[in-house]
């Protein structure tokens, strides 16, 4: 299957084209993700500003070192997930974490990564796990990534590596569980989409938890899934913000970054 967005301009498609063609000439290994990885996952195109490519953290400036060369202007956004690479025909968004801290690039994705093609460009393709791990925290405002989280799971959901997903989230299990909830809610005849086991899996740990309560006081999560929404979590009410270390791994000054951003409707 060809991944290519309808209504695409023509320069845009040259530059996708080009980039994709710079990167693939580079000594770093890299992914696509975004609109075109969940376009080959469930089938649904839509048109997107960007072009999403996923490195390892460690190849990053190697990455930016290589589109610079080639005419790109660069820059790291923010330095704890996030640099872009400018010409004058579009962007592309450079990834190698996630806003939050959670979900970073490392050698899984590569490992486990599929095949795809983008305006007749071989790519490699993130994989549909990593994905929904990092989708199903993008519960801001303005965006909330719980529909796509749902088609992934529609379209992947009997090939997925329910192992490997769960493995994913780890503590925050909970994130996982209530996307399969509201699955079964939004798609009632296809329950089984999703194996038996996995739910019995986190009734038993909600089971766990009623019976040998271990709340860790003082902390709000919600900061892991929308960076606005829970401001008045960790200022006015006192609660300590999850992204931070140790608990999380953003620092205090990458939380500040991230979160003067939102103002800025690019950022």
């Amino acid at each position: 299957m060809e991944l290519a967005p309808v209504d695409l301009d023509p320069n845009t498609r040259a530059f996708y084209v080009r980039t994709l063609a710079v990167l693939n000439e580079a000594d770093a290994p890299f992914l696509v993700g975004g609109a075109y990885a969940f376009a080959k996952y469930t089938g649904i195109e839509r048109h997107t500003k960007d072009l999403d490519v996923f490195v390892l953290r460690r190849d990053r400036d190697l990455v930016l070192q290589t589109l610079a060369a080639a005419g790109y202007r660069t820059e790291v956004s923010f330095p704890h997930w996030l640099a872009k690479a400018f010409s004058d025909d579009g962007f592309i968004d450079v990834i190698y974490g996630a806003g939050n801290g959670v979900a970073e690039v490392d050698d899984e994705w590569f490992d486990h990564a599929s095949d795809g093609e983008i305006l007749g460009v071989p790519v490699k393709l993130c994989p549909a796990e990593e994905m929904i791990w990092s989708k199903g925290y993008i519960q801001e405002r303005e965006r909330f990534d719980g529909a796509d989280v749902a088609h992934l799971l529609r379209s992947c959901g009997e090939s997925l590596d329910w192992t490997r997903l769960i493995g994913r989230f780890g503590d925050h299990w909970r994130v996982l569980f209530a996307h399969l909830v509201t699955f079964g809610f939004i798609y009632p005849a296809e329950r089984d989409r999703i194996p038996g086991w996995v739910i019995r899996r986190f009734l038993a740990k909600l089971g766990d938890e009623l019976e040998n309560s271990s709340m860790q006081e003082g902390v709000c999560f919600g900061t892991l899934l929308s960076r606005e929404q829970y401001l008045a979590d960790t200022g006015r009410w006192g609660y300590h913000d999850a992204r931070l270390r140790p608990l999380g791994r953003m620092s205090p000054e990458e939380v500040a970054h991230w979160t003067a951003a939102i103002a800025d409707p690019t950022g």
